[in-house]
């Protein structure tokens, strides 16, 4: 393959489903569920607005239900799509490393699997560069 890492795993057919399944996942389920918490918490008070407090309950519950998939998920496997770091989990970096700075993180952090897993995507080198930049409004 060359250099670098194989993030969509595709000399593996049944690896490459796996990522392909749970990038769906995040696109479908998890995107849509966590996008209005960080909208609220986070970018409208930039903006001059007040936090819709509805929306933000509404979204976390549906996170929550979401994230309890992936906490059965990851009882069995470390990372979604296996036992390997693929672009499933590279894709949930942007909005979890936002949401892990409102209160709303408690959502990820209640479930010990999923925190597990946050950290582990969260603390590798090549992201933690990647958030130097990703800082606005001062978090």
């Amino acid at each position: 393959m060359g250099t670098g890492y194989d993030l969509i795993r595709h000399e593996n057919l049944t690896e490459a489903a796996l990522v392909k399944v749970w990038t769906e996942v995040e696109s479908h389920h998890y995107n849509p569920a966590i996008a209005p918490i960080v909208y609220q918490l986070l970018v409208a008070p930039l903006q001059g607005k007040s936090p819709d407090q509805s929306i933000i309950d509404a979204s976390v519950e549906k996170l929550g239900k979401v994230l309890d998939v992936y906490e059965a998920r990851l009882t069995a496997t470390r990372y979604l799509a296996g036992d390997f770091y693929s672009l499933a989990d590279l894709h949930h970096l942007p909005y979890t490393y936002y949401l892990m700075k409102t209160p709303a993180a408690s959502v990820v952090t209640e479930r010990p699997h999923v925190k597990a897993w946050w950290e582990d995507i969260s603390s590798r080198p090549a992201f933690k560069k990647v958030a130097e930049g990703m800082k606005f409004g001062g978090k």
